[in-house]
């Protein structure tokens, strides 16, 4: 078993950014998911269950630390890390807490692509939103991503699941990885091997992760992530055959117990 690639997604809901290496931090890849679109008067969060259309703003980070958002037809927008500290509340499912604004030019140039008033925030400290207790470890943070610091999918098993999404003749598919947006892709391990790693520890490069629970999908796995079209696959399928009380699971969640990098080709190993 191996990692074949790696992939962050610096705004939550945009489009991925690939890697050959990166940096696992306690709340997940080294850019991944600090920046969020949220709505301008109630500061929830934007995501492509909202808008499918993010999957056109290609983000990329800047030499300042900061982001440059490129999107077709338009000038590209280049933001700063902020450092004046404007905090504002913002939601994430069941977290409320601070994140500071990206600031004016940002919002209106996200505001006029999405036609609704919206801002872009950035978690200056992803120390504040903690990780399901139910699930893991006193101290255990996580970034703007639904609830675990990374996510880890396995190519066989999409192999294996878009057999299941030919043979139920949707005429949808193959579907490619990148629909239900990893941060860790492998290759090696049989179908489904990833299930029994639940509750278990795995070392990849450096780092080791602990596996508190598989991840349950949902419409955004739907959505192609190179135009923002939507189908009824996985879901449909999902439903037939990995359905366990009504959560619809492929990929699994990953908590870091260190810091480390991660490169493709390393080897992952089950430790216990």
């Amino acid at each position: 078993m191996h990692v074949v690639s790696i992939h962050t997604y610096p705004i939550k809901g945009c489009h991925r950014v690939d890697h050959e290496r990166a940096e696992v931090e306690p709340w997940g890849l080294a850019g991944d998911r600090r920046w969020l679109i949220v709505d301008a008067v109630t500061g929830r969060a934007l995501t492509q269950r909202d808008e499918p259309s993010l999957t056109r703003f290609h983000p990329r980070a800047s030499v300042d630390s900061g982001l440059i958002v490129r999107t077709p037809g338009m000038a590209d927008l280049v933001v700063a890390q902020p450092s004046d500290r404007d905090l504002v509340e913002v939601t994430v499912w069941s977290f409320t807490g601070a994140a500071t604004r990206a600031g004016a030019g940002a919002d209106d140039w996200f505001s006029v692509m999405l036609d609704r008033k919206v801002r872009l925030v950035w978690l200056d400290d992803p120390t504040r939103r903690a990780v399901d207790p139910a699930y893991s470890r006193p101290g255990d943070t996580v970034n703007f991503a639904d609830g675990y610091p990374v996510l880890l999918a396995s190519l066989t098993s999409l192999d294996a699941l878009n057999d299941l999404i030919a043979e139920g003749g949707s005429g949808e598919g193959p579907l490619p990885v990148t629909r239900f947006r990893p941060n860790i892709v492998i290759a090696g391990a049989p179908a489904w091997a990833e299930d029994a790693w639940v509750g278990r520890r795995v070392r990849i490069g450096e780092v080791t992760f602990r596996v508190p629970k598989p991840c349950d999908r949902c419409v955004v796995t739907t959505t192609d992530q190179e135009t923002g079209e939507r189908g009824h696959e996985p879901l449909r399928t999902l439903a037939r055959h990995r359905n366990v009380d009504q959560d619809l699971l492929f990929a699994i969640n990953l908590i870091p117990d260190n810091r480390g990098i991660v490169a493709a080709g390393d080897p992952i190993d089950v430790v216990d």
